[in-house]
């Protein structure tokens, strides 16, 4: 707006100034006018006086004037030269030259007013007559006020007039009056429009005036008015319209881009404020996120003072979400997540602070305890049972039920770190955890022992494997060298059950010689390669140990190796699996891999299919794990091809003595039979346990009856891999015939 304002102003003052400009030159053009007409008359007044003497003495030599036609001069001053009146007279005043007596009366009436000038004229012709007989012009033209009207008045002297008339001077006097034709050809030479005379200055708003003064006294005697041409104001106000809509546009241009910059100035604010609440708040569940949680636990630890309320931090971590995650996708994750936040976010205080870290862990900051109606454990094993309780999803058509585990430590001093308060939440969440999970525990300065040797451990693991090349193999001509301290890979056969002697497999089996903790079994480092991501590293160096040892076997016994979930679900795991055995020399019809249902599950199912196809295709032959104790889905053993079922030790030991036990095992074995599938029992123990699973016809018996764990099993008394294939199938087709209540 002040650049319209300064555009509009900047027109404004420009056309002023052109208009003073050209009002300046009209009055400059007016005086020139003027100043040419005195000029003027004064050059026309010596011709004139010159023709009057020339005529004089032309007609009278005696210089009587009365035989002078003053008439036709008078009609030459009239009509030719424009003067309103002429005479002729002497250095007193007196007519020289007879007029009318009209003529006489105005000249009469007007003597006054013209002797002063005459006066002046007189004695400037005698000052200037010099004294060597020559003669000078000594004219006189003055503005005046003649008869009430402004005029131009000229007296001239008449020069070589005869002798007798040479002692008194003869004078040429003639005025023109300026309100009149004068007036009319000012206007038409100058431009002047509208132009006309007043004795006082009184113009209309539109119109300017021209002072006239008189010569002698420099008196006014009137004003010339006329209408002037003032361009500026023209180019005004033709340009008016266009510069009124022009600041309309502009006005209306600028009023939108105004609107715009509040609107996308609201919309940045918005926006800022958004990311801000996004940068400190979880997307899914709009709680604080892990940043913010930390922000106010510094603010909480900051202010905290000795004597104070102590303020409490429990660490909650979800128990069987990965299982639901798996299950019914993603999505049901997500809305399970938000039901828990939610669920907690009902239990807690307005002063309180639930967190989401990531995943399936929470995290809750109570500031101000005692101020609470209940205890921080009250609170916590309301959280527990509350999470406990069956969640509904995917409106309605499923049911999730899944628990918590809470971790809890207790702020007491300002000097305390917020890294050592989460370290001892987390301490005690993992002591949770491994001691049953879905309760609350709180953190006790011995725990931290256990947790320093957990994380020793995955240490001790990592280094080791940093230590080992995953690709080199050893040659089965070259004995492999068991370090005196690092992991190291143990069998235990598998026997055929209808010849206990025989040997038809071992299974590989890892074990850890701990420097300072001895040997370790896989209940006691698995979960931690699990957590710290060495799981696949640990696998790859186990399947490379036992393929290598496998190939040495002169018997040609089946290798069966464990296979984690993780391992599953990398890309590309089939080419290192076909990789180890192309090094290794063991054929990959003896490699048998041994995977859980719980591998078989999850997103990446394709992933996990795709492997296993490619590998069965290579002559890799799959096994289930435990089966019976997950999902135990049938389609599984379609889907995924399973080529043996493995019935779990919990089964095994329950035959003898419950009766349901038996019947377990029974159906596991009809149901393989009738898929085709060979069958082992682990855990095979008692001889009773072996003679009932030979009858049920279970295909291959493992377990302390026969054997334990070994780094070097006694192999040498084995079958070749033609028994192999046919014997499982010929005890699969006698036991077929059996009836299922013979079996029971």
């Amino acid at each position: 707006m002040i650049t319209i304002g300064l555009v509009l102003a900047s027109a404004v003052w420009a056309s002023r100034e052109s208009d003073l400009a050209a009002l300046d030159r009209q009055r400059q053009l007016v005086n020139g006018r003027l100043d040419s007409q005195i000029q003027s008359v004064a050059y026309e007044l010596g011709l004139m006086a010159n023709g009057y003497a020339i005529t004089i003495n032309g007609v009278s030599s005696s210089g009587d004037l009365d035989a002078f036609d003053s008439m036709a001069f008078g009609d030459i001053m009239t009509s030719v030269f424009k003067y309103d009146e002429a005479f002729v007279v002497w250095s007193d005043g007196e007519i020289a030259i007879k007029s009318d007596s009209e003529t006489a009366n105005r000249y009469e009436w007007i003597k006054p007013l013209l002797m002063p000038m005459l006066q002046r004229s007189v004695q400037a012709e005698a000052l200037a007559t010099p004294k060597d007989g020559s003669t000078k012009t000594s004219d006189s033209v003055e503005l005046m006020r003649l008869q009430g009207r402004p005029s131009i008045a000229g007296i001239v002297p008449i020069h070589n007039v005869g002798q007798s008339v040479r002692g008194r001077p003869l004078f040429l006097i003639a005025y023109r009056y300026l309100d009149g034709s004068a007036l009319d050809a000012l206007s038409r030479d100058q431009g002047l429009n509208g132009v006309r005379f007043a004795r006082s200055s009184d113009p209309e708003a539109n119109e300017v005036t021209f002072q006239i003064e008189a010569t002698a006294t420099n008196e006014p005697i009137g004003f010339i008015i006329w209408t002037p041409e003032l361009p500026g104001s023209k180019v005004v106000v033709s340009m008016m319209p266009a510069l009124t809509i022009s600041a309309l546009i502009i006005s209306i241009l600028l009023g939108g881009l105004v609107f715009l910059l509040r609107k996308t100035l609201a919309e940045l604010q918005d926006s800022e404020q958004k990311a801000r609440h996004q940068s400190l708040h979880d997307i899914l569940t709009d709680l604080p996120n892990r940043a913010l949680f930390a922000q106010r636990l510094e603010d909480t630890i900051s202010q905290h003072d000795t004597g104070a309320p102590p303020a409490i931090v429990a660490l909650i971590d979800l128990d069987k979400f990965k299982a639901v995650n798996d299950t019914l996708g993603h999505a049901a994750g997500d809305e399970l997540i938000k039901s828990v936040a939610s669920r907690i976010s009902i239990l807690v205080g307005g002063v309180d602070t639930l967190a989401r870290l990531g995943g399936d862990e929470f995290a809750l900051l109570l500031p101000h305890m005692p101020e609470r109606n209940a205890s921080y454990l009250e609170l916590c094993n309301r959280i527990v049972d509350e999470i406990s309780q069956p969640f509904s999803l995917q409106g309605g058509r499923a049911s999730a039920h899944i628990g918590c585990s809470i971790g809890i430590t207790i702020i007491s001093a300002s000097s305390q770190t917020a890294s050592g308060v989460l370290h001892a939440a987390d301490v005690a969440l993992y002591e949770a955890k491994s001691s049953g999970r879905g309760r609350c525990v709180e953190y006790a300065d011995n725990m931290d022992a256990s947790a320093k040797l957990r994380e020793g451990l995955k240490r001790d693991l990592r280094d080791f494997l940093d230590g080992v090349d995953t690709i080199e193999v050893e040659s089965p001509n070259r004995p492999a060298v068991i370090p005196a301290f690092g992991l190291e890979v143990f069998y235990q056969t598998i026997h055929r059950a209808d010849d206990a002697d025989r040997i038809s497999g071992a299974e590989a089996l890892v074990r850890w010689r701990h420097e300072t903790m001895g040997l370790l079994t896989p209940d006691k480092f698995i979960s931690l390669a699990e957590d710290s991501g060495l799981i696949h590293r640990l696998g790859i160096f186990v399947l490379m140990k036992a393929c290598t040892a496998a190939a040495s076997w002169l018997n040609g016994a089946l290798l069966s190796v464990n296979v984690s979930p993780t391992q599953l679900r990398i890309p590309g795991f089939a080419g290192e699996v076909v990789q180890i055995l192309q090094r290794s020399g063991l054929p990959p019809s003896r490699l048998e891999l041994e995977v859980t249902e719980t591998a078989l599950m999850g997103g990446d199912e394709a992933i996990v299919k795709t492997a296993l196809a490619q590998l069965r295709e290579r002559g890799v032959q799959i096994a289930l794990d435990d089966f019976g104790t997950g999902y135990s889905s049938l389609s599984h053993l379609i889907q995924f091809g399973i080529d043996r079922l493995k019935i779990d030790r919990s089964f095994v030991r329950l035959l003898g003595t419950r009766a349901d036990g038996a019947a377990i095992v029974s159906a596991i074995v009809a149901l393989s039979q009738s898929l085709g599938l060979a069958t082992t029992a682990e855990g095979v123990e008692t001889p009773g346990q072996r003679d009932f699973l030979t009858a049920a016809g279970c295909t291959d018996l493992q377990g302390f009856l026969f054997s334990r764990p070994h780094p070097k099993p006694d192999m040498t008394y084995g079958i070749d891999s033609d028994a192999m294939i046919a014997e499982p199938l010929r005890a699969a087709n006698q036991i077929a015939a059996t009836s299922a209540r013979d079996l029971i």
